[in-house]
């Protein structure tokens, strides 16, 4: 059981290039798994945690619905935005700059084996980093992600997650609003939720910027508690 998880920040980087580069890590761990189950050759299996910002691009997860899209493909290019139906569940979501995007590609085996309890968890870290901001926030039923004001007419959305999982091991991951321009949001149902808001935490402080770097560190603590992990980190270039 192999509870340390190397971090890796990419900066900013393209989301099809970061997709074959989870693609890329997934693989390394399940054909560890399955050498070990052939072979009983007792490998050790790696965990990453990636950390990203995308230029402006929509995706689409394998559940999602393609009208909740409100851009034809002309509009995408005018937008400066890319599109991709992707692998992971979920509906639609934006990724772009001033986002926190995390991708944790761990094999749970290593830590325990309940895709909830994994959801939960990073939700958790989430509602535990913006706790140390002043905000109170939240998870609303049935609706996977970190919100705030759940239950009122102000009810917003300031995280929203989506993973794929085979064998325990797990890919894609949560994007965090910090200083996105929420604009992007507009041109899309956001995870397919009619009616509700999404949020940056800039603009829930009242302020221009937010330092990203000190909220990566504070949702690091946070994860490391949670899944009784051991942290180093690495800067590379997918």
């Amino acid at each position: 059981m192999n509870k340390k998880i190397e971090i890796q920040e990419l900066g900013h980087k393209d989301y099809k290039e970061t997709w074959e580069y989870q693609e890329k890590l997934f693989k390394e761990i399940l054909d560890i798994k399955v050498k070990n189950r052939r072979e009983d050759a007792g490998l050790a299996t790696p965990n990453y945690f990636l950390f990203v910002e995308h230029p402006h691009v929509y995706t689409l997860g394998k559940s999602g619905d393609m009208s909740n899209l409100l851009l034809s493909e002309d509009q995408l290019k005018e937008k400066g935005a890319t599109f991709y139906k992707i692998n992971r569940g979920g509906d639609i979501t934006y990724h772009g700059p001033g986002q926190i995007v995390g991708y944790p590609i761990l094999d749970l085996d290593n830590f325990f084996t309940d895709i909830h309890k994994y959801l939960r968890f990073l939700e958790e870290m989430v509602i535990l980093t913006l706790a140390e901001y002043g905000i109170s926030a939240t998870r609303s039923d049935g609706e996977t992600g970190v919100w705030l004001d759940v239950g009122t007419p102000f009810a917003r959305k300031i995280c929203a997650m989506g993973v794929r999982a085979s064998r325990w091991v797990t890919m894609h991951g949560f994007a965090l609003n910090i200083n996105a321009d929420l604009g992007y949001f507009d041109n899309i149902i956001p995870c397919g939720i009619k009616g509700k808001a999404v949020t940056s935490l800039n603009v829930e402080l009242g302020v221009e910027t937010v330092n990203i770097d000190e909220v990566k560190e504070k949702l690091l603590k946070h994860f490391k508690v949670l899944f009784e992990a051991e942290l180093s980190k690495q800067k590379t270039e997918a």
